[in-house]
């Protein structure tokens, strides 16, 4: 195998990698619209691009998305204490426009709230989303009416982010659009999407991951920073970046990255930090303080040894399983015996803080959808995962149906609620796993398979090794010259790259 040294990237655009000719899934699936492309076909040279066949797909899934809400839309959120649950068609948007004050006017994090929750306890950009949503729902008129608009007008801007998360995934590794629909079609993803206002964070972090793929760090970093302003996890990503540019010697473009993302997370955070402190940091607050929660871990111990976690445990032991795992990928990144790809790592970073989080509510799954697309491209895996994800989804609704339904108990009880928990969780270690084994046995990568190095990389795609660790430091070397056929790893061209010694 050559080693890092002798990676080249590409001279000219390569053709695109055909899904239904290297992803038996692909192809079987294929057969609803005519089978596996040709060899003969005539590619870009019809206005159904793939880029544009992947945003009519996502705007078409996310349309059936909003019809299964409609039983929760005519009455479920309105009427009866479980409907909504039964339907499993649950929403946080139309009940937050009169619980977070939206409908009476009150401006978010300067305005005390009425209740139990004193402030809004969402990061900042989201906030100004929901505020734009609630200056677009007409005043006036019954309560339940303003409500449905409020969740149609969010419902048609969380459309806006679904399409840049499907538009900026098919982009970002350029020889493989059509990975894209693994996004557009994801069933969790339809199901989830107008839950929350998740889909805003995904969409600038989306777009992050496009331009670092284009080589723009600065750019990169202002909309990692603007994702963190919406939701918390996307500067996760900053730690991958610091190990590969390591390895790599790119720490021009990791400062540029780093001080792009700090300095627009500080010109969304800042106006508000200092005017309305308490308003402002009640989201880190209630982050804290807040219990063990559905679908996380630690209600599933919690209720299989039958013990109490308090929340000061949680966040103790949330905090170790995290510093371990993120020790556990740095160590990863530099011993592997090439360079990860960045999609792969950001993947890994993401899962593990949802597998350590408190709570997974179930639109989190949004979050992982566009970056497992880009880790681990294949539909078998993906889906598999993805049954795992919709399986979580209903019992999580079918067991709040079953606890508020009373007597009647219409619904999953507490031990199937466990199941699906463990469904949850072994869906998403599975795809861990798979994408761990991808980058310690490289060939088993689908992108790299293609003949690409990391195509979301930008400045790291096919990019030397500058400093690693263990055996990747030392390649195996063998007097005899091998004469047979080798992995050109990162290159298109026609002539293979120069070998290395072994």
């Amino acid at each position: 195998m050559p080693s890092a040294e002798t990676t080249r990237a590409s001279v000219h655009e390569p053709d695109l990698v055909r899904p239904t000719r290297e992803d038996e899934v692909a192809a079987a699936g294929s057969e609803l619209i005519g089978g596996p492309i040709g060899r003969r076909a005539l590619l870009g040279t019809s206005w159904w691009t793939p880029v544009r066949v992947v945003a009519l797909v996502a705007i078409g899934l996310f349309a059936l998305g909003m019809v299964q809400k409609v039983p929760c839309y005519d009455s479920g959120w309105f009427f009866g204490a479980s409907s909504q649950y039964t339907h499993a068609c649950y929403s946080d948007i139309p009940h937050l426009y009169q619980g977070r004050g939206f409908a009476d006017g009150l401006v978010p994090y300067f305005d005390k709230l009425p209740g139990d929750m004193d402030y809004l306890e969402y990061p900042v950009l989201t906030g100004v989303f929901m505020e734009v949503a609630s200056w677009l729902t007409p005043g006036g008129g019954a309560l339940q009416a303003r409500e449905q608009t409020y969740w149609m007008v969010n419902a048609g801007m969380l459309l806006v982010c679904a399409v840049v998360i499907a538009v900026c995934t098919a982009r970002t590794h350029r020889r493989r659009p059509w990975d894209g629909l693994l996004v557009a079609l994801a069933p969790a993803f339809a199901l989830t999407a107008t839950i929350n206002w998740d889909l805003l964070a995904v969409a600038l972090l989306a777009a992050a991951m496009l331009m670092w793929s284009r080589g723009r760090a600065l750019a990169f970093g202002v909309l990692v920073g603007l994702a963190t302003a919406a939701k918390f996890y996307p500067f996760l990503v900053l730690g991958p970046l610091l190990v590969l540019c390591w390895r790599a010697g790119k720490w021009r473009e990791f400062f540029a990255a780093l001080l792009g993302a700090v300095g627009a997370w500080l010109v969304v955070n800042a106006p508000v930090m200092f005017l309305a402190p308490e308003g402002w940091s009640k989201f880190y607050r209630f982050s804290q303080e807040r219990g063990v929660d559905f679908g996380s871990v630690f209600l599933f111990v919690s209720r299989w040894l039958n013990v109490e976690i308090t929340p000061q445990t949680a966040n103790v032991w949330a905090m170790v399983m995290m510093a371990a795992a993120c020790a556990g990928i740095a160590a990863l990144t530099l011993t592997a015996p090439r360079r990860p790809r960045f999609a792969q790592l950001v993947f890994l970073i993401v899962a593990v803080f949802i597998l350590t989080n408190k709570v997974y509510s179930p639109q989190y799954v949004l979050w992982l959808v566009p970056l497992a697309a880009l880790a681990r491209p294949r539909w078998r895996d993906f889906l598999i995962w993805q049954a795992c994800e919709v399986g979580y989804y209903l019992g999580i609704w079918t067991y709040l149906a079953y606890t508020t339904s009373g007597d009647a108990h219409k619904g999953l009880p507490s031990d199937g609620y466990q199941v699906a928990i463990a469904a949850h969780l072994l869906g998403t270690l599975y795809l861990c796993a798979v994408v761990v084994r991808d980058i310690v046995m490289p060939d088993r990568d689908m992108v790299r398979r293609a003949g690409d190095d990391d195509p979301s990389g930008g400045v790291l795609d096919g990019a030397e090794d500058v400093f690693v660790l263990g055996a990747a430091a030392h390649p195996a070397r063998h007097a005899a010259h091998f004469e047979g056929p080798q992995v050109a790893w990162g290159s298109h061209d026609e002539e293979p790259p120069a070998a290395s010694s072994l």
